[in-house]
Order: C-alpha cells, then structure tokens, then sequence
C-alpha cells in the first residue's frame, strides 16, 4: 500500500509542479521562479507535516502519500540544480548565486513556519 500511496501523491505533486511551471512561464524567462515556488511550497507542506508528526506522532499514510509522494513529486532539487548551472554557464553568476541563496534561505524558514502553523 505505501507503494501505491507514494505513486498516487508523487503524481498529483508532479501535475501541480507542471501547472505552476506553467503559470509562471512568462515570469521566468531570466530566472527560475517557478522552481523556487514549487520548493517553497513543498518545504512549508512538509514542515507542517513535520509539526503534525511531533505533535501527534507518525502516520504513515500521511507520511507516504504527501511527504514522501506529493513533496517529492512537487519539489525539485535536480531543476533547480539545472537551472543554476544554466544562469552559470550563461554568464549570469550573480543570479545564480542569487537563485541558490533563495532557494536555501526561503525553503528552510518556510519548513520552520509550516512547523510553527501547527504549534
């Protein structure tokens, strides 16, 4: 059944990843916020899932279809590697740099406030 689980939210997680690439395809002709969105969003579900398991313990349907299933279908650590290693090699290191820091910056304060919206 997690098999299954995982499979049902990693393609729903990967449908909502396409639709927002989707969306903002105008908006990310310089630079990559449709992959900064969908890590954004993975990290705040997955830090309010984190909060749900501290305070209530684990649930493994929980866990398998939407931390395991829709967040890794959703987010997307080999795009956003693509997409910096493709503002580096056209010569835009700063919004490389600028894409790494937001990524690692926003995603980690967004876990810590899905935490905090289930305290």
């Amino acid at each position: 059944m997690s098999y299954f689980l995982v499979f049902l939210g990693g393609g729903v997680g990967s449908i909502v990843r396409f639709a927002i690439s989707q969306v903002l395809q105008p908006y990310s002709i310089r630079f990559p916020w449709a992959t900064l969105v969908a890590n954004i969003l993975a990290c705040l579900i997955l830090g309010v899932l984190w909060g749900l398991q501290l305070q209530h313990g684990s649930n493994d349907t929980r866990k398998w279809l939407v931390a395991t299933g829709f967040c890794g279908g959703f987010s997307t650590f080999s795009t956003f590697t693509a997409d910096t290693w493709l503002l580096v090699s056209t010569g835009e290191t700063t919004r490389a740099l600028v894409n790494v820091a937001l990524n690692l910056t926003i995603c980690l304060l967004s876990f810590i406030l899905g935490m905090k919206i289930t305290a």
